[in-house]
């Protein structure tokens, strides 16, 4: 399988979740999804972030973005998995957790990758795949299995796509919603520029001009 890169189609498969069959693309349907792996049920540190991205929910649900999570452990080692989450994460685990046990999603989207995994050839590194309503992939991230991600930064990410995606805009570096954003050089037109920011934006150079995020 090559590897999956930005602006490629997410791969469309069938696999069994904790919420039942999941077709993805169907179930997917006009969201955002992040698509998230995982070494192995019971872990703890997949623990702390299946039990964080529950947690998260209304965040998610604001930005239109469906969480789904895969582990190639089976169906049955899933739902005891759950349990513990719930339990010791303080939380409702309300989004599917695949059961990839004969590995088709996770070799499909390249999530195992044996020379980086001291756990056994099989498992899988803690991949991220952050797609769009299109099913295109928009952002990728890959952990490896000791190191917990950071949802804050995802979020954050989700955040810029969909801000970008509207606008004529880039997000600068450490850029969080709210914050200003850079108007992309591309646009030069005057006319354009003071109907698409009728608040005013600052020119910093020639090439670089600073605004105040949009309004949605």
């Amino acid at each position: 399988m090559a590897t999956l890169r930005l602006g490629d189609i997410a791969p469309d498969f069938t696999q069994y979740s904790t919420a039942g069959k999941i077709s993805f693309h169907q179930w997917a349907g006009d969201s955002w999804v992040v698509l998230f792996s995982h070494p192995a049920d019971f872990t703890p540190v997949c623990t702390t972030e299946l039990g964080k991205t529950a947690a998260l929910g209304g965040e998610f649900a604001k930005r239109h973005v469906k969480p789904i999570a895969i582990s190639v452990d089976p169906l049955e080692s899933h739902g005891k998995w759950v349990n513990d989450i719930n339990e010791t994460q303080n939380t409702t685990v309300n989004f599917p957790i695949l059961a990839d046990a004969d590995r088709k999603v996770a070799d499909l989207y390249d999530m195992i990758h044996p020379n980086a995994l001291s756990t056994g050839a099989t498992a899988t590194v803690r991949s991220v795949f952050i797609i769009d309503p299109n099913k295109v992939i928009r952002t990728t991230f890959t952990y490896p299995a000791s190191t917990g991600r950071n949802f804050d930064e995802i979020l954050r990410v989700i955040d810029s796509l969909q801000l970008t995606d509207g606008y004529k805009v880039a997000t600068p570096v450490n850029w969080k919603d709210g914050d200003d954003v850079i108007i992309v050089p591309s646009l030069q037109d005057p006319a354009e520029l003071a109907q698409r920011f009728p608040k005013g934006f600052k020119a910093v150079k020639p090439y670089l001009r600073i605004t105040p995020q949009p309004n949605k």
